[in-house]
């Protein structure tokens, strides 16, 4: 049984509507509450986002039986306030209980014991779907465009003339500076962990001393890294290096390949154990089925080791893997300063001229020109008054140049190399010019971007990294939404305190007080 947001109050809870925040405050935390009050405010906002929750969420729940869970709406403001903080469950945790403003969002008051567990936090956030997510967030900025177009002429979003910057910036993945060696190591740690574990559920005593054998592998590991620190500039004593670091690495990937065989055996003898419980079974097959998996990666390091070091080979890049847990990540070299290389995905974001951010594409083994299309047809879809859009050279193809053409208005797309005189005269018009000088304010969402969630994805799996980018570009735009809320409010605030100044000023002039 889920509810998205209880029909009536009970004794404890707090009015939503009546919360209220201090306007001298530069904390994240009140603007980010303040967009999530606007769409609670906004019955049709909120109404169409929980009609997506209802179909798309958990459709085969009953919402009569079974226990009650967390809310849909309690999820999705832990979802957005994790990401928009940029902080781990754990500090989620202690805001959600300990925190005033963040548990009035909920409906809680201060005295209320409704207390949130970490586990449960964790495995309904992970709930919500990338597609789901991508919705929500069109129904918010849609949301934002009609607040804008309020305020400046009282007009319906759908009105609203689009422009459009487009930009990709790489997510790294959480993991470690990958190397042969220490790839090697990962995964033989794994097979000797889950072996061990695996011989714990049958009562075998293989493997009891396993953590002494992982310190053996480690020391191997170690032992081959020291070697290769060596800046010797005498030739006689680079080949006398040379030597001891393959005998190193040698000794190294015998040592992996002793206890890759023996787990070997033990799966085979394992096999002739009678394993009748159901439970049992199944569990032994989910580990047995982990530990082929981190064998496969083992020999693939043990043969990339030997090829590299003593062979003397180049290894081809396509045959590298950056990360066992996270098998996603790519190497990216974007040729920065002080960043030569980056460990994860690139995404490609489109902003609008207003700071929404209306569309993002996950890029996995793709480069930015492969997806230029693509970004503004999808965003068409979801905004038909996208009229134009900027990029960078990075994103050009003779192609893109003419298929951008059937869909935008003006397409501000430099070209590579020397241009033609049709070329030269498109790029110094002066549309043109103004949009390509202000496509620079793209990086001003991605640092935005980076700052609240998306410098490193904590969350495993190529699905979780995707949700987690989703996740984000909804907090951003609800975070975009409470500062024009707040700054609307604010200005209303010293308007007021304006007039009661100067009607004061006037009552107590020094001519009226004589008189």
């Amino acid at each position: 049984m889920r509810a998205v947001q209880p029909p009536q109050m009970t004794i404890g809870e707090v009015d939503i509507s009546k919360l209220t925040f201090n306007l001298q405050s530069r904390d994240d935390i009140p603007r980010i509450l303040k967009g999530l009050l606007h769409i609670y405010m906004n019955k049709e906002l909120l109404g169409a986002i929980f009609v997506l929750l209802m179909s798309k969420f958990l459709p085969t729940v009953s919402k009569t039986n079974g226990r009650p869970g967390m809310t849909l709406w309690t999820i999705f403001v832990c979802g957005i306030i994790r990401l928009d903080l940029n902080i781990d469950y754990d500090r989620l945790l202690e805001l959600m209980n300990e925190h005033h403003s963040l548990r009035a969002i909920l409906g809680h008051n201060t005295y209320y014991d409704a207390l949130y567990h970490l586990q449960t936090i964790k495995d309904n956030v992970s709930l919500f779907t990338t597609e789901l997510l991508d919705e929500i967030n069109e129904l918010i900025v849609k949301s934002g465009h009609e607040l804008i177009l309020h305020e400046q002429h009282g007009e319906k979003g759908d009105d609203l003339i689009l422009h459009a910057r487009c930009d990709s910036f790489v997510v790294e993945t959480n993991v470690h500076y990958p190397t042969d060696i220490n790839l090697l190591y990962d995964a033989t740690r794994k097979i000797i962990q889950l072996t061990a574990k695996l011989c714990k559920l049958l009562g075998l005593s293989d493997l009891r001393q396993h953590a002494n054998i992982v310190n053996q592998v480690k020391a191997a590991m170690r032992k081959a890294q020291l070697k290769m620190r060596s800046k010797a500039k005498n030739i006689e004593q680079q080949e006398k290096n040379n030597a001891a670091i393959i005998a190193a690495h040698q000794e190294y990937i015998d040592c992996a390949k002793i206890y890759v065989d023996k787990v070997r055996q033990i799966l085979l003898d394992v096999e002739k154990i009678d394993k009748t419980d159901i439970m049992i079974q199944d569990r032994y097959d989910a580990r047995k089925a982990e530990i082929e998996k981190f064998i496969v990666h083992a020999e693939r390091q043990i043969d990339q080791i030997r090829r590299r070091v003593i062979l003397g080979e180049k290894i081809p890049h396509e045959e590298k893997v950056f990360s066992l847990f996270e098998p996603h990540t790519e190497w990216i070299s974007k040729g920065k300063a002080g960043v030569p290389v980056e460990f994860g995905l690139k995404v490609c974001i489109m902003e609008d001229q207003y700071g929404f951010l209306l569309r993002k594409k996950v890029m996995q083994g793709q480069t930015d020109d492969k997806v230029t299309v693509e970004m503004v047809t999808e965003t068409k879809k979801s905004f038909p008054n996208l009229v134009s859009c900027s990029f960078d050279k990075g994103f050009h193809t003779k192609e893109n140049q003419v298929e951008l053409t059937k869909h935008l208005e003006l397409v501000v797309l430099p070209r590579k190399g020397k241009l033609s005189e049709i070329a030269k005269a498109i790029e110094t018009a002066p549309e043109f010019v103004k949009a390509r000088k202000a496509h620079s304010a793209v990086e001003s969402a991605i640092n935005a971007l980076e700052v609240h969630g998306l410098d490193i994805c904590p969350d495993h799996a190529i699905d979780a990294f995707e949700r987690y980018v989703s996740w984000a570009m909804v907090a951003r735009n609800i975070h975009r939404i409470g500062d024009i809320l707040w700054n609307q409010e604010k200005d209303a605030q010293q308007g007021k305190d304006k007039h009661w100044s100067a009607k004061n000023d006037e009552k107590y002039k020094p001519d009226k007080i004589a008189a």
